[in-house]
């Protein structure tokens, strides 16, 4: 379970654990706004698990990274196959080095797609262009926002708490 973190002004700043959020809240550094039905139950006493917090104090703003990770690459990709353009869940993916790795090829944003296992068997260790296979978008470093990267998760993976804050009509 995570936690929705707004600013002062309520708008969408980032995700964090649950177990951050709860200790903010003993901080007085956030408001809860919704809680999950989970309690946290200590020897003595329960708390509600924090869904959606708000921080009290602006605080200056980080850089927006999104750091790489097979779910990353495969929301960026919209779960499509980069080779044959079919839309495939979590466990019918894999990610493909466009420039294999036994020619130098790294793992990076650049240089990694989502695609169906059977479009990565025939394109085997070799480039888009030499398989035949050109790709459907040039892969890149995702600029996403909590707002854009809650629209692009299924419904499923949504809390019903977050919602209403991110503006997303589901």
């Amino acid at each position: 379970m995570h936690t929705l973190v707004l600013d002062p002004g309520f708008l969408p700043v980032k995700v964090i654990s649950w177990r951050r959020a709860l200790c903010l809240s003993f901080l007085a550094k956030v408001e809860v706004l919704a809680s999950y039905e989970r309690e946290v139950r200590t020897v003595d006493r329960g708390f509600p698990t924090p869904s959606v917090v708000r921080l009290l104090h602006a605080a200056r703003p980080g850089p927006q990274v999104v750091r790489f990770s097979r779910r990353n690459v495969y929301l960026r990709d919209n779960h499509r196959c980069q080779y044959c353009g079919v839309q495939y869940s979590d466990h019918e993916l894999t990610l493909d080095h466009v420039v294999p790795r036994v020619d130098g090829g790294k793992t990076t944003w650049t240089n990694v797609v989502a695609a169906c296992a059977a479009c990565n068997r025939r394109k085997g260790g070799r480039t888009p262009e030499q398989a035949g296979l050109p790709l459907r978008t040039r892969p890149a470093r995702p600029k996403w926002t909590p707002m854009t990267l809650a629209q692009r998760l299924p419904l499923h993976d949504v809390p019903e708490a977050w919602r209403a804050w991110l503006g997303v009509k589901y």
